[in-house]
């Protein structure tokens, strides 16, 4: 009852308890506006007007107007409490908090915290993750102003300025937290947040303990297409919603959002609303009770009671209120103590959902002059009346300048002030008003009164590092940047300003959006008088003004003004000087004068200039002597050297000396020369023809580039875009290189982007190593934008040759030396002697000179001679292995003249020293040997003569970018082609190099006869060098080992000498295959005798007289033999060449060798046989073993002795060649190991060997089996063992075939060796290759030299019309068989046939082709000869019988078709593939079959039947395996039966005629004689009959249904009558598969496509799949790729893609398979299928590893309701194809987490009974049935158990469940009755 009464407060008096009474008192005080529990008792009393007029005292009326007053007080913040339901609107939305407007004027405010426990937890994961997160949306995202929010008060708290502030929270769990889930009903309207997005709809949070909300998509896809603009709900986003529906006692509640349920929903009395649970914004329909004038108080859901004050009633119906009147209201707050509630008429809130419409702000700041008093409140505040009729509220605070100051009294309704407009109460709707005089009076009430360059007052606050904040008013704050609190930077800020502080600054920014102001101190632009620039527009040429410097950089400043306006001063308005450093003279935040040059304001582009012209008489003056001066762009003018600058040369243009710049990349058309130019040029230097380039930026730049120069004056330059086409080929220069592209600019001006896609046609890491800025080049137009003033542009090669490669690399190199020749004049003028001395230097100079030292490196310096710093050095490659000694006297010859380092480049080399006088021709073709390399061209030598020639290495001016690999090197050999014949001033010849192919490596007589270019000395061998020692050879010595190396010891003797013993002095017997140094350890003590010393510098060893001995490194011997004897030998003690040391070896001697290093790329084997004697073995005579050449690495260990033989010395001289396998002969008879270097197609290959040697292999000496590809296999490089066949010619005749190179493998010889005609004999069959077809006959290759002719009655049985079918079907290199008919020993001729009648293979021609037979007579001896055949043939066994069918092939010759009845006409089409040679017993058989198949069917109709090879085939198939027949040898043909996998299965293809009965031989035999015969009238009449009976028994077969199509036309009638059905399609291609006519049965397939109806997916499905199997099977991969595009266009796409990764794993192509299954991944992550079925491919490849991995991505793809499927695949996939522990332990996790999943257990109980034991069926049986599941479940699981144990168990078992089931249904039985 208590609820009751609580609920119901109004309903009449009731007694109240004292406690209840002591309770109430504080209540009423603390909420002065509210109305009690007492005052609703009693309102119905009140509200009843009675007529009676008695007096009442002036105290009663008093009293009741008091009360009154007070009932309709309006909100103020103290009459707010915590808990406190209110409704509000969004009025501000912030980064991190809501601004709420609320009735009566209040502001209150959400942090964004408070939206919901959703938002807040994504909040915090992005604060843990420190990085933004993707799903979370910001505020201004979710909450727009204006939008109506169920707030609820959660604290009042005093700010620091001691103002009061209300925070509130839209948290549905805080606001409706009064509700339960059992108060929900449909119908209710509230407020929730989406908490998350679902597949189906979205989990809405509403607050309500223990009730679920779930918002279904389909309801609110109105409101996401309408108001979120098609976007989805955000996690946070606030939503009015409808309850629909409610489940489970309110456990689940569905809702809905649209717009027209929520905006007509009304709270009403069913729903059961208390006052304990009525929430704001909920729309009720109500009863006026009582009319006053400061508002009305309204009678709602029956009982309850509320005001409605005056602001919040209809201002349309004000006034027309009346007792009784019905209306509609909307809760405004409920207090939660007293249980007021407050209620608003204001149309706008009688539509839930709906916005408020924003005021306009258009008299925000306005002050006004007396505008009365409507209304006081004596708690809340004062209501004015203003002129156009509307209400203002002023609140309490704002009616008087302080507390103290306030009057009542003068606010009496009528009275007039002065006041101003600060806000707008979008709740109320009215205007909020204050009548301060700080306010009515401040300069700025908001950011908008503020406008950018103004100057404003303002108080400091606070000084932060970053700035100053200032106040400017009562709400606005500003910042000074730090930069801006002076004219300079200050560093303490603090000592100038204090807080208090009033400041005068200037508005540089102001952003009223986001209350942004920024302002400046600077005290220049506060005093400035000049006009200020605030926006583009202002900006007006010749204007002057203030501003500061924002930003300093290489090409200028950047100016900023005010409302961050900015402009360019360019470098060259920096200053009436050049500044070349902008960052050394300017700084950022420098006040400056500027004078605006040119404005767009339309692109907010600005020049400046910090140069004023303050006198415009001079500005006059001197714009007249520029236009007297001026160039032209593109002139052609003489300038001076005025002086050199970083960049260039600034230059003076003659006459009139203007200044100009000319820089050094323009001073030449190759790079190189631009520095070396800009070196020797001085000032005062004059320079002719110079190119006036541009005058952009106010200076004049100029170009000296010859190809630019030339462009200019023939008029090929276009002067603007409209002149340009594509296609058009122009001269220009790289203006800049960026990562996109390389921007090229033109003589005029214009300039274009070369995208990095085509600025080359080698691949482009990066552009600048193809170009460089400055570099001519010459450029293509690709497209030209006249509208943009764009073109793009190609710098490939292919795209702009300038004619012949050969003319413009001549050009280019001839150009170059002339430059380099006017450099020598340039150098000539100076007064230096070293300078002029090197000026007449010139290449092929030769010098006699004297060695000065011979360095590190191997490089020879000599002395200067008489000129004083002149430096002439030769590299180590030229000082050509010479014994070279300082003070040694040299002829050397010049190779070039470095004229930047000044040094000049010699060779000592004998044969330029030397040169021989030959006259050359010109155009003569050379080999010469690089000599020097420049950057643009090379000198080399030629190798006949020894003359110097230059040869140009760029062949186009865009040619400067090469790969290492085409990099030349100093040493290689060029093809050369002679220009010049005499050297001329340059001292060369000029020359044009041949194809790069023609390169042959650095010629290995160059090398170094001592040391290898790649030679390592050891480290620690190279410190030693440092100590002198006075030891000599025979020494002995005692030493530590310091470290081992894989040929040598280091050893460190006393006084820390170092010395070395050689792998080859350790050991007097060493033992092949051991490591010698691998004896010694490192810290042993050794004694040794010293054998040698040797040389740092040359690695030679001295003898012991030589001055250099005591600082060479001690070579020293541990072996027992040399430390025993007295005498000892001593290393090379005379300055022996390498050469004649290893002279004293022979071919065929065997040594022993340590291994050094395996040189992977050279491929060979570096050894060292003694100290100073070195050799190679290279990897072909290492082994005859495969293996061991393919990782040689494996089989050698480094420091291995081994035993080698000598084979010579090596080409280089320095070394000896080994090798491994015993001497290298290559004579007749020998094994070798040779490497493929070219394969000949058709013809065979072409082989080497070490030391130059060739061999060639025909293809029929490739294998002892011929093949129809003989030469896929071999590839250059390839390593090959070569049996030598011959060694006469220039090359040997090798073979590969394995019965000679490994004669004791004893391999099956398939095709023997035919090397002449006495290898063949007549009647032989033997395979050969097609050389040609001549017009008597095809030439038949049978071997290497002998050539067969096959005579066209030979070639085949048909007889084409066309010869190009010769040529089609017996291309060159077909490998075919061909039987021997004749042969003639003395003239060599051997006579072939092809027929199948021969052969036994079948015809050239295939049946399909529908030829003519040949004539009978043209064969007669043929026929005659096979007649005779098969009359011998008969007498023979069965078993003959077959394999006589089988070979036959096509051979039966058929009647000539004019002497056959009509219905014969079919047969030559249907090639006869059925020999007519069956015994009895076998043709019963196949006729029972037959006739089992169509028992309707005639047997004797006297009609032979021939089926095509493909039907048979198929009918074999079906017959026992014994019964097939196959053919030996046979060429392959296309079959069904051999991969080529249809959906639907053709095995039903039967042959169309019913066969005859019986076939007697002795029908067959009489055959021929019936053509000869003339026939009588009798026979003839017979014959009519037959024909007649025959064409009746046709008509039949053609009349069955279950006939089967036997050719293309019976097809065409089938599709035509069923186009739908996909089976006759693919039968119909597999017919003309049969046939090898691939063209055809794809286009059957395309005539599929378009055939079959669009509505028949499936069936178009199949025709796809099968195009796709036949393109997988028969095509290449492209047309596969088109055909799965196609297919995944017109198809399901999923389907098409499972289909092709089945095909590739049936035909085994499993690359593809994985590579297609990973683009499925991508595609269609979302499918669970792919996954699984990927799963199934891996686990069938044996990756067990990958699948698992497979399943966790899969997991983490798909969504979480498809999980336990998946999972549960994955098991049963491993149950199958992997791992069955893996699957149970898959299954058991699942189980153990949701062990309730019947379909779980279910699948583990099949899979456990398919793939596990008994005992663990069993096991997991004994699991399932005690789980606690439904009873109907537990009936499925004890039934399965059953069955199982019927089926597998005893009768104990059986009995033993059902006893157990029994146990269950008791123990339920029990639990019920309990």
């Amino acid at each position: 009852m208590a609820t009751v009464e609580e609920s119901f407060p109004r309903g009449g008096t009731r007694k109240t308890h004292k406690s209840e009474k002591v309770f109430q008192q504080p209540v009423e005080q603390d909420n002065l506006f509210s109305i009690s529990t007492e005052e609703g008792a009693t309102k119905r009393k009140k509200s009843q007007k009675g007529p009676a007029k008695t007096k009442k005292l002036k105290t009663e009326k008093r009293e009741s107007c008091k009360s009154v007053r007070e009932k309709f007080e309006l909100l103020s913040i103290e009459s707010l409490c915590e808990g406190m339901r209110i409704l509000g609107c969004v009025k501000e939305v912030n980064e991190l908090e809501l601004v709420i407007s609320l009735p009566n004027g209040l502001k209150g405010f959400v942090q964004v915290t408070e939206i919901c426990d959703a938002y807040t937890k994504k909040l915090n994961e992005q604060v843990a993750q420190e990085e933004p997160s993707k799903d979370l949306v910001c505020l201004p995202e979710l909450f727009s102003p204006g939008m109506l929010v169920r707030c609820v008060v959660i604290s009042l708290c005093i700010t620091e300025g001691g103002k009061k502030s209300v925070k509130l929270s839209l948290n549905p769990k805080n606001v409706n937290e009064v509700l339960s889930a059992e108060a929900l009903k449909p119908g209710m309207l509230l407020t929730g947040t989406v908490s998350s997005l679902e597949d189906h709809g979205y989990l809405v949070d509403i607050g309500v303990g223990g009730a679920r909300a779930f918002l279904p998509l389909q309801k609110a896809q109105e409101y996401i297409q309408q108001k979120n603009k098609g976007a989805k709900l955000k996690v946070g986003q606030y939503l009015n919603c409808i309850i629909e529906e409610v489940k489970g006692s309110g456990g689940v509640v569905r809702l809905s959002i649209g717009h027209s349920e929520v905006s007509t929903a009304i709270a009403a009395e069913e729903q059961k609303w208390t006052l304990n649970n009525l929430l704001p914004g909920l729309v009720v329909k109500a009863q006026v009770q009582k009319v006053t004038p400061l508002g009305l108080t309204l009678n709602f859901l029956s009982f309850f009671t509320g005001l409605v004050d005056f602001m919040h009633l209809d201002p349309k119906k004000a006034g027309t209120y009346f007792p009784n009147q019905a209306v509609r209201a909307c809760v405004l707050c409920v207090h939660p103590r007293t249980r007021a509630v407050r209620l608003s008429l204001h149309p706008i809130f009688l539509q839930p959902g709906r916005p408020l419409t924003r005021l306009s702000s258009q008299h925000l700041g306005a002050v006004l002059d007396d505008v009365p008093v409507q209304s006081f409140f004596s708690k809340a505040g004062a209501i004015f009346r203003l002129k156009d009729g509307t209400l203002a509220y002023a609140r309490l605070s704002h009616l008087s300048n302080s507390k103290n100051a306030f009057n009542p009294e003068t606010f009496k309704p009528g009275n007039t002030h002065k006041c101003r407009i600060i806000d707008y109460s979008q709740m109320d709707g009215l205007a909020l008003l204050s009548l301060r005089a700080s306010i009515i009076e401040a300069q700025y009430f908001r950011y908008h009164d503020i406008q950018p360059g103004a100057l404003v007052k303002s108080t400091v606050l606070t000084i932060k590092p970053y700035g100053m904040l200032v106040k400017v008013a009562e709400q606005i704050r500003g910042l000074v940047p730090s930069v801006h609190l002076a004219d300079i930077l200050m560093k303490n800020p603090e000592k100038k300003y204090h807080i208090g502080d009033e400041v005068q600054c200037r508005v540089l920014l102001c952003d009223p959006e986001a209350k942004k102001l920024m302002m400046t101190l600077k005290k220049t632009l506060v005093e400035s008088k000049l006009p200020a620039i605030t926006c583009y527009a202002d900006a007006k040429p010749g204007l002057q003004t203030h501003g500061f410097i924002f930003r300093v950089k290489d090409c200028g400043c950047i100016v900023k003004f005010y409302n961050d306006v900015q402009g360019l001063v360019p470098k060259h308005e920096l200053s009436a000087e050049y500044v070349p450093d902008p960052e050394r003279v300017f700084y950022t935040g420098q006040v400056v004068k500027v004078a605006v040059l040119n404005c767009e304001p339309s692109k907010e582009r600005m020049l400046l200039s910090f140069k004023l012209l303050s006198d415009p008489k001079r500005e006059l003056m001197g714009h007249s002597q520029k236009k007297r001066r001026a160039i032209n762009v593109g002139q052609l003018v003489d300038v001076k050297v005025s002086e050199k600058t970083r960049d260039g040369l600034a230059v003076a243009v003659l006459p009139h000396n203007i200044p100009a710049f000319l820089p050094t990349p323009h001073l030449s058309d190759h790079v190189a020369h631009g520095p070396l130019l800009y070196h020797w040029l001085q000032a005062g230097d004059s320079l002719h023809r110079v190119l006036c380039l541009s005058q952009s930026e106010g200076r004049v730049f100029l170009c000296r580039k010859p190809a630019l120069v030339s462009t200019v004056e023939g008029g090929q330059d276009p002067k603007s875009f409209s002149e340009i086409h594509p296609g058009m080929l122009l001269i220009g220069f790289v203006k800049s290189i960026k990562d996109y592209g390389v921007f090229v600019q033109f003589p005029s001006g214009l300039s274009g982007l070369a995208p990095k896609a085509i600025i080359s046609d080698k691949f482009v890491t990066c552009t600048s190593d193809h170009f460089v800025e400055g570099q001519t080049v010459v450029a293509k137009v690709t497209s030209v934008d006249e509208e943009k003033q764009r073109m793009l542009l190609s710098l490939r090669l292919s795209d702009c040759a300038l004619g012949d490669l050969a003319t413009t690399s001549l050009f280019l190199l001839s150009q170059c030396l002339e430059e380099r020749q006017g450099v020598r004049s340039l150098m000539n003028s100076r007064d230096s002697v070293l300078i002029q001395t090197l000026a007449k230097m010139t290449p092929g100079m030769v010098l006699d000179l004297q060695v000065q030292e011979v360095l590190e490196d191997g490089s020879v310096v000599f002395s200067e001679g008489p000129v004083p710093g002149l430096v002439l050095r030769a590299s180590k490659y030229h000082h050509a292995g010479q014994e070279v000694q300082s003070g040694q006297k040299k002829k050397a010859v010049i190779l070039n003249v470095d004229m930047l380092k000044l040094e000049v480049h010699v060779s000592l080399c004998h044969d330029l020293v030397n040169r021989k006088a030959k006259k050359l021709k010109k155009g003569s073709e050379h080999q010469a040997i690089v000599q020097y390399l420049e950057e643009s061209f090379a000198v080399a030598s030629l190798v006949e003569t020894g003359h110097l020639v230059a040869f140009s290495l760029t062949s186009h001016l865009n040619d400067t970018f090469r790969f290492d690999s085409e990099k030349l090197q100093v040493g290689q050999g060029v093809f050369l082609t002679l220009q010049t014949t005499e050297p001329g001033v340059t001292g060369l010849l000029l020359a044009v190099e041949g194809p790069a192919g023609k390169r042959t490596m650095r010629m290995s007589q160059k090398d170094s006869e001592t040391v290898d270019e790649d030679e390592e000395v050891d480290p620690v061998v190279a410190v030693g060098t440092v100590k002198k020692h006075n030891l000599s050879i025979g020494d002995t010595v005692t030493g530590t080992v310091k470290s081992i190396k894989p040929t040598h010891v280091v050893v460190t003797l006393e006084d820390g000498i170092i010395g070395c013993i050689h792998a080859s002095h350790i050991l007097d017997d060493v033992p092949v295959g051991t490591s010698p140094t691998a004896k010694l350890k490192v810290g042993k003590t050794v004694t040794a005798r010293v054998i040698g010393g040797r040389d740092m510098k040359t690695f030679k060893f001295l003898p012991i007289s030589h001055p250099r001995f005591i600082r060479t490194i001690p070579e020293l011997s541990v072996r027992p033999s040399e430390l025993e004897k007295e005498s000892h030998t001593a290393l090379n003690t005379q300055s022996v060449s390498p050469l004649e040391k290893i002279k004293e070896y022979q071919a065929g001697q065997t040594v022993t060798c340590f291994l050094k290093k395996y040189n992977v790329v050279k491929k060979w084997l570096e050894v060292e046989i003694a100290p100073d004697i070195r050799g190679r073995i290279p990897l072909l005579l290492t082994s005859l073993s495969f293996k061991v050449l393919k990782h040689p690495d494996k089989k050698f260990q480094i420091g291995q002795a081994l035993k080698a033989t000598v084979v010579g010395p090596d080409s280089s001289k320095a070394f000896l060649c080994l090798s491994l396998i015993g001497p290298h002969k290559l004579e007749k008879g020998e094994v070798a190991m040779g490497r493929v270097v070219k394969v000949t197609p058709k013809k065979g290959l072409t082989v080497s060997f070490p030391f130059g040697k060739i061999g060639r292999v025909s293809i029929f000496h490739v294998s002892d089996s011929y093949s129809e590809t003989p030469l896929e296999d071999f590839t250059p490089q390839k390593v090959v063992r070569c049996y030598v066949l011959s060694t006469a010619g220039h090359a040997l005749a090798l073979s590969l075939r394995s019965s000679r190179t490994n004669p004791k493998t004893k391999s099956k010889i398939t095709d023997p060796e035919i090397n002449s005609v006495q290898d063949i004999q007549e009647g032989q069959l033997l395979r050969g290759y097609v050389t040609s077809v001549q017009t008597h006959g095809v030439l038949f290759s049978l071997g290497p030299s002998v050539v067969g002719l096959v005579q066209y009655p030979h070639v085949s049985q048909y007889s084409p019309s066309k010869k190009a079918l010769y040529n089609r079907y017996l291309p060159e290199g077909k490998l075919l068989t061909a039987k021997v008919l004749s042969l003639n020993h003395r003239k060599k001729l051997v006579n072939l046939s092809f027929l199948s009648c021969d052969t036994g293979k079948p015809d050239v021609f295939p049946a399909s082709l529908g030829l003519p037979l040949l004539k009978q007579e043209e064969r007669k001896t043929e026929a005659e000869e096979r007649d005779h055949q098969e009359a011998e043939e008969k007498e023979k066994k069965n078993q003959k019988r077959k394999e006589k069918r089988s070979q036959k092939g096509q051979e039966e010759t058929q009647l000539p078709s004019k002497e056959m009845p009509k219905p014969q006409k079919l047969h030559p089409k249907k090639q006869g593939k059925r020999p007519r040679l069956e015994s009895g017993s076998e043709q019963e058989r196949v006729n029972k079959k037959k006739k089992k198949a169509a028992p309707s069917e005639e047997d004797d109709s006297g009609v032979e039947v021939y089926y095509r090879e493909g039907e048979e085939e198929i009918e074999e198939m079906s017959v026992p395996s014994k019964e097939k027949r196959t053919r030996p040898a046979e060429v392959p043909r296309l079959q069904l039966s051999s991969g080529f996998f249809w959906d639907v299965g053709l095995d039903s293809l039967t042959p169309a005629l019913p066969p005859r009965g019986e076939s007697s031989d002795s029908e067959e035999d009489e055959k021929p004689q019936q053509s000869t015969k003339k026939k009588s009238k009798k026979e003839r009449e017979l014959e009519k009959q037959k024909a007649e009976k025959e064409l009746s028994r046709i008509e039949e077969a053609l009349m069955d249904p279950h006939r089967q199509p036997e050719s293309a036309d019976d097809f065409d009638r089938l599709v035509l009558s069923s186009p739908n059905s996909s089976i006759l399609w693919l039968q119909y291609m597999a017919f003309h598969l049969q046939a090898t006519e691939i063209e055809k049965a794809r286009a059957v397939a395309e005539r599929a496509l378009k055939t079959i109806s669009f509505r028949e997916e499936q069936e178009k499905l199949n025709v796809w799949v099968a195009l796709l199997n036949l393109e997988n099977m028969y095509g290449c991969q492209e047309s596969l790729a088109k055909v799965f595009e196609r297919a995944v266009q017109y198809n399901e796409p999923l389907k098409v893609f499972l289909h092709l990764a089945d095909i590739y794993t049936k035909s085994e192509k499993f690359q593809e398979a994985g590579e297609l299954y990973n683009r499925m991944l991508k595609r269609f992550r979302q499918e669970k299928a792919v996954w699984i079925k990927y799963g199934a491919f891996l686990l069938r490849r044996g990756q067990a590893g990958a699948s698992h991995r497979v399943m966790q991505r899969a997991l983490e793809c798909l969504p979480n309701k498809e999980h336990m499927d998946v999972i549960s695949k994955f098991a049963q996939l491993e149950f199958q194809l992997g791992d069955a522990e893996r699957a149970k332990a898959i299954f058991e996790t699942t189980l153990s987490i949701y062990p309730n999943r019947t379909d779980v257990w279910s699948v583990y109980i099949d899979m456990t009974i398919k793939h596990g034991s008994q005992k663990e069926a069993r096991d997991v049986f004994e699991r399932v049935i005690h789980l606690s599941l439904a009873p109907k479940r537990m009936k499925f699981f004890f039934k399965r158990y059953l069955d199982y144990e019927k089926q597998h168990g005893t009768e104990k078992d059986v009995q033993a469940v059902k006893k157990k089931a029994l146990e269950y249904v008791e123990a339920k039985g029990s639990v019920l009755e309990d």
